[in-house]
């Protein structure tokens, strides 16, 4: 068995800074996941960020750069190879034994049903920077084949499964895992079979907007402010009316289609449970889509550190939710190391989006992979 080290890289649409893990897998269902680290984006990159979401509605075509676009795009790859470096800096890590990066970007647009997702950041540069071999662009040969572009992590989400499986008793024959980023998605495991997926609706994105406006903090840290407040039922009812939670599997999101302007009269306390109580609401919403109901739910992303939330979850889909460390497994590193593990699949010319995930045709693989200059 060969296998490969490679370092992920996520930028997710919470824009809260730039995720980096190490693993070394064959690309199938062999995966050792190594150290990790995190680059916080600042207030002024974030709302730098900000800005180029707001310039990116326009976009018609993947190559445009309108506005401040191009400074935006420029940071982020600035920013990721400061992430890499820095990481290996600091857990020892011999950049030139890396056998490849796998480079997400930063999401400004996901508009699958125009045949359109937009991921800023230059991997060709990235790959100059840091004298490494990028796999980039993961999404868009998806797109263009007709699928929605995402959710991209269920293969990892499937080998993650079937080496806990492997190792003894203790998950049950369906299980989902969700992940809590700033949209939210599941992957639905059922023995054997090809996973399903989709995005399930707001994870953290709308929430933190609402925090960030009315307290100046970037998230409800545990929960806490959601905690304090109790949900709106007729403000709730309106947030869950959205036609997205009445099409059937697969499905996609970009970050923007739902708003908070809902909870505008709300206080603080009152605006965070129902926020947080739509995210929870949504999840259950894919319940009459799948075949089988999962026995439990796998929670990682951001947040799984979102005490009221998990309690929110548990309650609507009416199973256990379990923070992914229970499986020794990292909520925080989660998608990074999914990166990792596409960019190896992706070199070896392995399928990274399913029928089942994406509703592409066919089993595909995708990314473009860029090499550093030769001396």
């Amino acid at each position: 068995m060969t296998l490969y080290r490679a370092i992920g890289l996520m930028s997710g649409t919470s824009m809260d800074g730039v995720d980096v893990a190490l693993i070394e897998t064959d690309g199938k269902a062999h995966v050792v996941q190594g150290p990790s680290g995190f680059r916080p984006y600042v207030d002024s990159e974030r709302a730098l960020l900000r800005a180029a979401l707001a310039d990116a509605k326009g976009l018609t075509d993947a190559a445009q750069r309108p506005g401040i676009l191009p400074q935006a795009e420029a940071f982020i790859t600035r920013a990721h190879a400061e992430a890499v470096e820095t990481f290996c800096r600091a857990q020892g890590v011999d950049l030139s034994g890396v056998d490849v990066v796998g480079f997400h970007g930063q999401t400004v647009l996901h508009r699958p049903e125009r045949g359109l997702t937009v991921q800023i950041g230059d991997g060709s540069e990235l790959a100059e920077r840091l004298g490494r071999p990028v796999v980039f662009d993961l999404r868009s040969a998806d797109v263009k084949a007709g699928g929605q572009g995402a959710p991209l992590v269920p293969v990892y989400h499937r080998a993650l499964v079937a080496q806990a499986r492997a190792a003894g008793p203790g998950l049950p024959e369906v299980v989902a895992v969700l992940n809590l980023g700033g949209v939210a998605n599941a992957t639905i495991l059922s023995g054997d079979a090809d996973p399903l997926a989709c995005d399930t609706g707001p994870g953290n994105a709308l929430l933190d907007d609402f925090v960030l406006s009315r307290t100046g903090a970037a998230y409800d840290e545990g929960g806490a402010l959601a905690a304090a407040g109790h949900v709106d039922p007729a403000v709730l009812a309106g947030l869950l009316a959205h036609p997205f939670f009445e099409k059937s599997l697969p499905k996609s999101l970009d970050r923007n289609d739902f708003s908070s302007e809902r909870v505008a009269a709300l206080s603080d306390a009152g605006g965070a449970a129902t926020l947080t109580a739509f995210t929870a609401h949504a999840v259950a919403r894919l319940l009459p889509h799948l075949p089988e109901r999962p026995a439990m739910w796998i929670a990682c992303g951001g947040g799984a550190r979102n005490l009221a939330m998990l309690e929110m979850i548990e309650a609507a889909v009416g199973a256990p939710v379990k923070p992914a460390e229970k499986f020794g497994w990292s909520s925080d590193a989660m998608e990074a190391q999914a990166f990792a593990y596409l960019a190896v699949r992706s070199s070896l010319g392995l399928p990274i989006t399913f029928p089942g995930t994406t509703g592409v045709a066919v089993a595909m693989t995708g990314g473009r992979l860029a090499y550093p200059p030769a001396d």
